[in-house]
């Protein structure tokens, strides 16, 4: 089931978010995920954001997080990582939008599979300047069929 984050839901969600950074992010110190837990915290606080429960756990497993047109990321719980999750959030986000955009470190090849998998494509190449790594930006437009 995916529903709009609650007040309840911070503390999972942030847990899910610092997890998945140190393990998907291993190029990047874990300080620098660590010394921005706080603030991340309180932006998803207050941002548009969609999780995902497991309705046989009752427990959060995923969730993305959104400033209109652009995903400020997708994050699945490790345990339940590539079971479709990670998608359907996606897919949450494209039923409302007809443009998405997103930023994605270069040396993390797995989720800029996903991405071009799911019909984004690298628009830029540019660098971060928090971490000092390469990333991407990517993008997706719906596709209108005329008939």
């Amino acid at each position: 089931m995916i529903r709009k984050m609650q007040t309840t839901d911070t503390d999972r969600v942030a847990e899910i978010w610092l997890d998945t950074n140190l393990k998907a992010h291993d190029f990047i110190p874990p300080e620098y995920w660590k010394g921005n837990y706080d603030a991340v915290k309180e932006m998803i606080s207050q941002a548009e954001v969609y999780v995902y429960i497991d309705e046989d756990k009752n427990q959060i497993q995923g969730f993305i997080g959104l400033d209109e047109d652009y995903i400020a990321g997708i994050f699945v719980w490790g345990e339940a990582q590539s079971r479709g999750i990670g998608r359907r959030l996606l897919d949450r986000a494209k039923e409302d939008r007809r443009k998405l955009t997103l930023n994605v470190y270069a040396r993390n090849p797995g989720a800029v599979r996903f991405y071009q998998r799911e019909g984004f494509r690298i628009t830029e190449e540019d660098v971060d300047r928090d971490t000092g790594e390469a990333e991407y930006l990517m993008c997706w437009e719906q596709v209108h069929i005329d008939l």
